[in-house]
């Protein structure tokens, strides 16, 4: 998730308003202080434009 934020250029902030998520619940789920729901990982991945699963894949 951070990796695909960074690319775009997008703050947390901006990550949570496409997604419709608080940017604090996200930062807490980039730094793995937080388990993020499967509803919350399909939120993300609409906000980014990419399938879910791109989001579990291991870089």
């Amino acid at each position: 998730m951070r990796l695909l934020r960074a690319e775009r250029g997008w703050s947390q902030e901006r990550l949570a308003e496409e997604a419709g998520l608080n940017r604090t619940y996200l930062s807490a789920v980039e730094r793995s202080e937080q388990n993020i729901s499967i509803d919350n990982l399909y939120r993300v991945a609409q906000g980014l434009g990419v399938e879910s699963w791109q989001l579990l894949k291991a870089e």
